[in-house]
């Protein structure tokens, strides 16, 4: 007689309630993903919805640089400060115990993670518009495909932080690593106003690469074609996902071997 395993449907529906209540209930959380990049474009972005220079909104290119931002920050914090908070509460060897099987709850993550990113832009959106911003249709649509699809990189270098350090240093470390690349990435200030060293760096980091995709939505001009940013972003997934097995091995290993 075999045994009947649940359906994978109705678990992830409720693991990923759980995620994302889990999620909203942080205040931290809610700070850094919702109210941060509103709160950056009041100051640097609302004043200049209707200005153009050189043919670009420069409301518009603030506005997508901190969608970049917005989606990445949520990514690095739900995969990383989030996972390494888990495993320091033995969340994982709970899980282990649980009927659930381990593709749910790493696709309730995903889920949780994506519906945060998708809510972050959608406050930041809304925000600009009501401050003055306007963008055709299309322009809006390509911002949020791009971003969201675009933010695998970031999901997974937050894996790799979560397995890798613990709770107390996992805050620390994600913004040591995410700050210095955001700014050298342009996102914060434009990279030709970066010194010069910082100028030879910026196009080798993900940010760098994930801000031409935004900044293209809009109609600012980019540094290099679309495929070209997509296939750096695609060759920091593969390597990130490298260093996330292995570190999920090594944990896994220290805790069931």
């Amino acid at each position: 007689m075999s045994a009947e395993v649940s359906p994978i449907g109705p678990m992830l529906v409720e693991q990923t309630r759980a995620e994302v209540l889990k999620l909203w209930r942080s205040p931290i959380f809610s700070i850094f993903a919702l109210a941060l990049p509103v709160m950056f474009y009041l100051f640097f972005g609302a004043s200049n919805a209707g200005r153009v220079v050189g043919g670009v909104n420069i409301g518009a290119y603030v506005m997508a640089s901190l969608s970049a931002y917005a989606v990445a920050n949520v990514m690095l914090f739900t995969f990383g400060i989030g996972l390494a908070i888990e495993r320091g509460r033995k969340f994982d060897l709970l899980m282990r115990a649980t009927p659930m099987r381990p593709i749910v709850q790493l696709g309730a993550k995903l889920v949780s993670g994506l519906v945060f990113a998708l809510l972050a832009l959608a406050v930041l959106f809304a925000f600009a518009v009501l401050t003055g911003l306007r963008m055709g249709t299309g322009n809006w649509f390509a911002l949020t495909w791009r971003l969201l699809l675009g933010s695998v990189p970031f999901l997974l270098l937050g894996f790799a932080i979560g397995y890798l350090v613990s709770p107390n240093a996992a805050p620390a470390v994600v913004n040591l690593v995410a700050l210095p690349m955001y700014f050298a990435s342009g996102l914060f200030i434009p990279v030709s106003a970066l010194p010069d060293f910082i100028q030879k760096i910026a196009p080798y980091l993900p940010a760098y690469r994930y801000g031409q995709l935004a900044w293209d939505a809009v109609g600012a001009p980019s540094s290099d074609p679309l495929a070209v940013n997509a296939l750096w972003l695609l060759g920091y997934s593969v390597a990130f996902l490298a260093i996330t097995l292995w570190a999920y091995r090594l944990d896994d290993s220290r805790k069931f071997s």
